[in-house]
């Protein structure tokens, strides 16, 4: 059927569009020829047949390969099996304690520490082996963690001074030890050396012992043992007229000859060249403590003296630093090459090397020595703070300087809090290299000339129950090594008396108790607690205690010094560890160090008796003393 008459028939210029349109409406019932598709819809027919057959040839392949590897294209899904339920371990009940001090022992590893202390006295020692220090009878280079002297076991000593190449320490009975490579290769355990003559503490040169007897004198001893056998002797005096004799040992006398009446010397303290010496009346003395180097620095506090223009006699004669008549000195400390004092009226003076900053002084490059005592600026540290500085301590070892300062709240401030005035902040404050982290204030620090408060031992207090008060903790002391150092915190301990009604007697025997208490209401949960030790400084040779060999700019504590100890108590209290159990690392106290105590030792004798602490040349040590 034809349609074309129902076409409109145009004559303008696009006719020849209208005739195309009418003549496609007219044939559209007619099947189309294949020349009558447009090309570009004959291209994308094409490429989709080709698609449709690349496709199904890739699914047939799949297909085939899945059958041959036995497998089907299509997994089968599952719904995945719930876990299975464990059983709970819940943690295992405490052993119950026998009698009221086991109890002590069960709950507290501080408690055990001290009883330990008391029970097993001793000396424990870690760092360089080098020169036979730490470990006389062993070989190896270093010893990483604290280990137990057995020499010492049972022993309790006055003092005791390590270098890495020799130590030396006085018994109970103050004669005097010594060992080390530096002393004597062939000596394979400590040897007695000056007998007789009761010293009660030693300070340590670069080869000679500067010991302090009981009685004020001060001797200075060779460290090696050749030469104690080999040089002069000095003369034995005797009650008996006509009677003498010669010493065992070469020793010289170093005793100020000019003291005055019931004048004797109370301290020592010793540098690599030189040591000083303070009197019971204030005097400072000061002496050339080596045989190898006459001080040059300054050190001894005397202007000019030099090895040229020395008085005439001995080389190493006491002198005494006159520039500090009329303050009366309390404190010494002696570094390598400086020195530092402190007056009952809370000054600080500091005389030497100070290339490090160690005197708290401003560094001056073309002057690197002070040789007369300078007055340390403490007062300007607490500018504008409404305190009065008043310095209690001094510290030093190597290139480093501490001191302590006790700062009162007085009335000038803006607004003062009654509650507040008269408030004591025990600080203590950093000065010299610190490089290696001993300034122990969290930075690596070159040199340090203005003095840095120390953040772990500044601005610290408790509540003291005798008083019922807030009270500063201050320390009781530093030990301060070449390049390392230990302090020791004076928090209040507590020393537990066991009750009368446990343990038994025969056990109490056994038992080393305190003679005395910190209270007279005591129950089975109260327990013996020591004072807070931290450790900072160089750990070149591990002698910080951690294990490991890195340098502490912080102070950090350490882990007890008797880990099988530790490690039984946890063990008898839980009975051991497994799935879910509790990790016996939780269970172990840090190290605290026992406080003087009068103590009734499990023997029977009594004696007041502590922990001490000592940080020499690249080893640490800690004993126990009397």
């Amino acid at each position: 059927m034809m349609l074309g008459a129902t076409c409109l028939s145009r004559t303008t210029s696009r006719a020849p569009h209208a005739a195309r349109y009418c003549r496609n409406v007219s044939t559209r019932t007619r099947p189309q020829t294949r020349a009558a598709i447009h090309p570009y819809a004959q291209r994308r027919q094409q490429h989709f047949v080709r698609s449709v057959a690349a496709v199904t040839a890739l699914w047939g392949s799949a297909t085939a390969w899945q059958w041959y590897h036995g497998g089907s294209f299509f997994r089968e899904v599952h719904a995945e099996e719930p876990p299975e339920e464990k059983e709970l371990n819940f943690e295992q009940p405490r052993r119950q304690a026998a009698h009221p001090e086991d109890n002590r022992a069960i709950i507290s590893s501080q408690h055990l520490q001290v009883t330990k202390s008391w029970e097993n006295p001793g000396l424990y020692a870690w760092g360089s082996n080098s020169g036979k220090v730490v470990a006389p009878d062993s070989d190896e280079a270093f010893v990483k963690t604290p280990r137990r002297m057995p020499f010492f076991d049972g022993v309790l000593l006055r003092d005791i001074k390590l270098d890495r190449n020799f130590a030396a320490a006085i018994d109970e009975k103050g004669d005097l030890l010594q060992w080390g490579t530096a002393f004597s290769n062939n000596a394979k355990e400590p040897t007695r050396t000056l007998r007789g003559h009761n010293l009660v503490s030693i300070a340590i040169s670069r080869d000679r012992i500067i010991a302090l007897s009981k009685s004020g004198k001060v001797y200075s001893i060779p460290v090696s043992r050749e030469e104690q056998k080999n040089g002069p002797k000095p003369p034995s005096t005797s009650y008996i007229p006509f009677w003498g004799g010669s010493n065992d040992i070469s020793y010289r006398d170093r005793t100020p000859s000019s003291l005055g009446w019931n004048e004797r010397v109370i301290s020592i303290s010793s540098g690599l060249d030189h040591a000083l010496v303070l009197t019971s009346s204030g005097r400072v003395f000061s002496f050339a403590s080596g045989n190898e180097h006459f001080p040059s620095k300054g050190q001894l506090g005397v202007p000019g003296l030099s090895w040229e223009n020395r008085p005439a006699g001995s080389f190493d004669l006491p002198h005494e630093v006159s520039t500090l008549k009329g303050f009366p000195i309390s404190k010494i400390a002696a570094g390598d090459y400086h020195s530092l004092v402190c007056d009952s009226g809370g000054r600080a003076f500091g005389f030497g090397d100070n290339s490090s900053g160690q005197l708290g002084l401003d560094f001056n490059p073309e002057s690197l020595y002070i040789d007369a005592p300078s007055l340390l600026p403490t007062h300007k540290l607490y500018s504008g703070t409404a305190q009065t500085a008043s310095v209690t301590n001094v510290f030093a070892g190597g290139n480093t300087s501490f001191v302590t300062i006790d700062a009162v709240k007085n009335a000038s401030s803006a607004s003062p809090s009654p509650r507040d005035l008269g408030r004591i902040t025990a600080d203590t404050w950093a000065f010299g290299f610190g490089l290696t982290g001993q300034l122990a204030t969290g930075r690596w620090t070159h040199t340090q000339s203005t003095p840095t408060k120390v953040p772990a031992f500044s601005g610290l207090f408790e509540w003291d129950e005798t008083t019922n008060s807030v009270v500063p903790i201050r320390l009781a002391y530093l030990s301060i090594g070449a390049s390392h150092a230990a302090a020791v915190m004076a928090n209040i301990p507590s020393v537990v008396v066991p009750p009368s009604s446990s343990p038994s007697s025969s056990l109490r025997s056994k038992i080393p108790l305190p003679l005395s208490s910190r209270s007279n209401k005591l129950t089975e949960n109260d327990t013996n607690w020591g004072r807070d030790i931290l450790f900072w400084g160089n750990n070149e040779f591990y002698q910080i205690g951690t294990g490991k060999r890195n340098n502490v700019s912080t102070p950090t504590y350490l882990q007890p010094l008797d880990q099988r100890a530790e490690e039984e108590r946890s063990m008898s209290v839980f009975g051991g560890w497994g799935p879910g159990g509790r990790d016996k690392e939780k269970e172990m106290h840090r190290f605290q160090i026992t406080a003087r105590s009068r103590v009734r030792l499990g023997s029977g004798r009594t004696v007041e008796v502590e922990q001490k602490v000592e940080c020499g040349r690249g080893v640490t040590a800690v004993y126990s003393a009397v």
